[in-house]
């Protein structure tokens, strides 16, 4: 390897950079969770005001400190701009460097990164729209599937399988009993498809953290939920920030995702 690719390829520089292309993503990702639930295309237009439709300028579109030095507000007509923007960016930015030091410089960090970026996405998408897009859950799936093929992947091709199809089947078959309990919708189909896209990546050993995890921080979500906007005891509560939230604690906790994939030679994984 030169000493240029050397130098580029060096941990202390790439884990500086980790957080700035984590902001970056993050900005695209406010894209998608803008444009994914009203069927919009994620390239055009360009990125632009929400309330007065007038094109930002790239000086305006700098993840995270544009907001700042804008306080928030359109350039143009002084609208103001979700803070949801900023903290998309920043959690983002977070995931990528925190990910890149658990993983290092590997295809796992690719891998997982866009895993957690999908996951934020999806999170934000259901907070706010109650929805989860195939795009992201099925998406997820095959992007699981796939990189369960590389040959130092931690999970094989037939667990990703079969942890994709007790995924679906574990909340599919909640839904269903909860119906036929109660004649109520409870989860969504969307949540089935999260945790299929979970169990994609994380293997069959993951599903029942995620689901206790997420069931446990769901509980206490959805009772904050119900006391802070006075809702009643029916009020839908959002479940895939939850599933997300397991998913990510057992990305970061559990020792199982202590090896990379695939490492670059020279650098620790």
């Amino acid at each position: 390897m030169s000493a240029a690719m050397q130098a580029m390829l060096n941990p202390e520089l790439l884990r500086f950079l980790a957080p700035v292309f984590g902001a970056a993503v993050g900005s695209f990702l406010n894209v998608v969770i803008w444009r994914l639930p009203r069927d919009e295309s994620l390239s055009r237009p360009g990125s632009h005001c929400p309330s007065c439709g007038a094109p930002i300028r790239w000086r305006d579109n700098i993840p995270i400190l544009s907001w700042l030095m804008l306080r928030g507000r359109c350039r143009s007509c002084r609208g103001r701009i979700s803070v949801r923007y900023p903290l998309i960016e920043l959690l983002t930015a977070l995931l990528c460097l925190g990910l890149f030091c658990r993983f290092g410089p590997s295809l796992s960090f690719v891998a997982y990164f866009a895993f957690a970026a999908g996951l934020l996405a999806a999170s934000a998408i259901d907070l706010e729209h109650r929805i989860i897009p195939d795009e992201i859950s099925l998406g997820g799936v095959g992007l699981g599937l796939a990189v369960s093929w590389i040959p130092q992947a931690t999970v094989r091709p037939f667990d990703s399988l079969i942890a994709a199809a007790v995924g679906f089947l574990a909340i599919f078959l909640v839904i269903t009993g909860y119906w036929l309990l109660t004649r109520r919708e409870g989860m969504g189909l969307g949540d089935a498809k999260l945790l299929a896209a979970i169990g994609a990546f994380l293997g069959w050993r993951a599903i029942p953290f995620v689901l206790f995890a997420g069931s446990l921080a769901g509980v206490m979500g959805g009772l904050a939920m119900i006391l802070l906007r006075k809702q009643g005891r029916f009020y839908k509560i959002p479940f895939g920030p939850f599933l997300s939230l397991g998913a990510g604690l057992w990305l970061f906790l559990l020792p199982e995702f202590k090896h990379s994939i695939l490492v670059i030679p020279g650098f620790g994984g």
